[in-house]
């Protein structure tokens, strides 16, 4: 198991300052993600300050892919004429140089999903973000899971998930009740969120595209993940306060991200980054 040291930190102004350049220039994120996602996706999307964008017809998708900021890909509801868009999109955003991020839903699930993952990792994601069992099954740590739910806790994935990110050069972020973001060579961890956060369908598909929002903005890729997922959990933590259960949470979740401000971080404390040795 890979050692580390903290020497650095990620103070809450500087959280703040990735979400105010977010939105006095509104990013464009092109999305192909699966049926279940699209809806909330482009809500959150929306309440953060973003443009989002659900384009998929082969046709068209290489061509929007370079139009947009950023891209995200989503293996959540395959279908060969969406495999077929999604690898011309990867393809079109890796051209054009502009990040993208893969979100690998239930790869551990079935071959098809393997081989599918196999062809979009080749393509050279940005981003790769996924719960413990998705990352470890990429990092060929293990070769089963159960859909989209994880049987893992984010730490029991951070090896896989440091070597991801060595194999790759993407930044990985493991997400769960804690999140872990690495590039290989730096480590850091995100506390926050709600318990009633996993009760709501296609919350963690939307963070996907609340990455690819985020990493638009040319700064550090690992810098910009870590912003993101803060974000994410503070607003989770803010409407978990407002709530009485998953359908309340999910409105209370969408007013809290528009809510956010730049004085919204405060009161967090730094975010330790850790060298890995």
């Amino acid at each position: 198991m890979p050692s580390s040291s903290a020497n650095a930190t990620l103070s809450p102004d500087v959280l703040g300052v990735h979400l105010q350049e977010l939105r006095q220039a509104p990013p464009l994120v092109h999305n192909l993600t699966n049926f279940v996602a699209m809806n909330s996706m482009a809500n959150i999307l929306l309440a953060l300050g973003a443009s989002p964008a659900m384009v998929h017809a082969p046709e068209e998708v290489s061509e929007f892919a370079a139009l947009a900021d950023a891209v995200t890909i989503n293996i959540g509801t395959l279908s060969a004429g969406w495999v077929e868009s999604m690898l011309m999109a990867a393809h079109s955003a890796r051209q054009h140089g502009k990040p993208w991020v893969f979100d690998p839903v239930g790869v551990g699930a079935t071959r098809y999903r393997r081989d599918v993952a196999a062809q979009l990792l080749a393509l050279k994601p940005t981003v790769i973000r996924g719960n413990a069992s998705e990352i470890m099954t990429l990092a060929h740590q293990a070769d089963s899971g159960r859909g989209v739910d994880t049987t893992a806790g984010t730490d029991e994935a951070l090896q896989a998930a440091i070597a991801l990110a060595s194999a790759t050069s993407a930044v990985v972020a493991v997400t769960g009740e804690i999140d872990l973001v690495t590039d290989g060579q730096r480590l850091a961890r995100i506390c926050g969120g709600h318990e009633l956060m996993p009760r709501v369908t296609t919350l963690g598909c939307s963070l996907t595209g609340v990455i690819a929002a985020f990493i638009s903005s040319g700064r550090d890729t690992f810098e910009s993940t870590i912003a993101a997922l803060a974000c994410y959990a503070e607003a989770g933590r803010q409407a978990g306060l407002a709530a009485n259960g998953p359908g309340s949470f999910s409105s209370a979740f969408l007013d809290a991200l528009y809510n956010l401000n730049e004085s919204t971080f405060s009161h967090l404390a730094p975010v330790e980054i850790n060298h890995v040795c």
